[in-house]
């Protein structure tokens, strides 16, 4: 299993993740990567090339990870990956990304990796499953940059990652930062990494549920 951070994150953050699903009879590697001083046009292929080594994995990205690994798999569809968890990602862009490049003053802070997080996708049509696990708890540094309509983690709003064509989705009681150390965030990863679905999925209909 291949572990991803967000912007700004470096690979111990998400050792208490990575400790959750070892006790859970994972086996995580974390992979880490240049996210504000590199471009997804670098990093991407590196991730390509790292995981066309080896033998079939899942992933679990937080934030900006998850995109990266949608990225990849849009730009190579045969990678040996099983399935995969987004912890938060922005999958439809981020609104607070959008505010933050609209300022000279701020827009450094994005580094080359504010294209994709701005843009986000349209869907997902990939034949790996993905499944989104969003946080509920509006405590985060976005809210310095932008108002949020609708329930949010503090830095990604819900509608954000209700791409169209995921497999599944489910909200937990956590802020965006807090994916990484939630004891819920990780149960429900396991059980999509077992499954192919969360313990309790988001309402039915919506999109980026199974029904969307």
């Amino acid at each position: 299993m291949l572990l991803l951070h967000g912007i700004w994150n470096a690979k111990a953050w998400l050792a208490p993740l990575a400790s959750r699903l070892r006790a859970g009879g994972f086996v995580p590697e974390i992979l880490g990567y240049p996210s504000v001083f590199s471009s997804p046009d670098a990093t991407v292929p590196q991730l390509i090339k790292r995981l066309s080594a080896g033998e079939e994995t899942a992933i679990v990205g937080h934030s900006l990870g998850g995109m990266m690994a949608l990225e990849a798999l849009r730009c190579a569809s045969d990678l040996p990956v099983t399935r995969v968890v987004c912890l938060g990602s922005p999958l439809r862009g981020s609104h607070t990304a959008r505010q933050v490049g609209g300022r000279l003053w701020t827009a450094p802070v994005l580094g080359r990796s504010a294209g994709l997080l701005q843009r986000g996708f349209e869907r997902w049509d990939g034949t790996v499953e993905v499944g989104m696990v969003a946080g509920n708890v509006p405590h985060g540094l976005g809210r310095l940059f932008a108002a949020f309509e609708g329930e949010s983690d503090g830095t990604v709003t819900i509608e954000e990652t209700r791409l169209p064509g995921l497999a599944d989705h489910c909200i937990v009681a956590s802020s965006h930062s807090g994916l990484v150390f939630s004891a819920d965030a990780a149960r429900q990863a396991m059980a999509f990494l077992r499954n192919g679905s969360f313990e309790h999925s988001s309402t039915p209909g919506a999109p980026g549920s199974p029904a969307g």
